[in-house]
């Protein structure tokens, strides 16, 4: 089955750099198959030939090894991703400033409740955190590394523009 595999941090602010064409071919090393990337910022949609978490976490190790950094990935397949969509709880009035944070794993809310949001919205559904920036991630009041320290999970955002382009490949 096809997953999309979301690295954390990469290819952001000249740290980490991570080329979408070397990612691909280290997936397909790692004998993964329709390997695709989607724009520079580690997203990767492949068909592992195992159980997709042993897979990331081999990504994981295959890029430290390659390229001196180690960087999180978080799965998810189709049907997940979709569902996380289809349950984002704020008004979408510019899918760029909405975001899905897949996490690590399905933390409690309420370990968060103090972290400043300003007129940012958040809130945590299963394994998701979703964000609604009120003037755009650029100019966020929420601290989303704060929040994720709080939360005690690794997560990684996306922009709902690019959760529709990672569903339609998909697809």
């Amino acid at each position: 089955m096809t997953h999309v595999f979301l690295f954390r941090a990469v290819n952001v602010g000249g740290t980490a750099k991570l080329p979408m064409a070397e990612l691909r071919a280290l997936a397909t090393e790692l004998g993964a198959t329709d390997v695709q990337a989607y724009i520079a910022s580690g997203n990767l949609i492949a068909t592992p030939t195992g159980d997709p978490l042993a897979f990331a976490r081999a990504l994981e190790d295959a890029v430290e090894t390659r390229f001196g950094f180690r960087r999180e990935v978080i799965v998810r397949d189709a049907a997940a991703l979709r569902a996380a969509r289809d349950a984002h709880p704020f008004a979408i009035v510019d899918p760029a400033f909405s975001y899905l944070v897949p996490l690590s794993g399905a933390p409690d809310p309420r370990a968060a409740a103090d972290v400043p949001r300003g007129a940012d919205e958040w809130a945590v559904i299963g394994d998701d955190l979703h964000v609604r920036y009120a003037n755009g991630a650029g100019r966020a009041e929420l601290d989303l590394t704060r929040l994720l320290r709080a939360l005690g999970v690794v997560g990684t955002a996306r922009n709902l523009r690019t959760v529709d382009a990672l569903l339609a490949l998909l697809d």
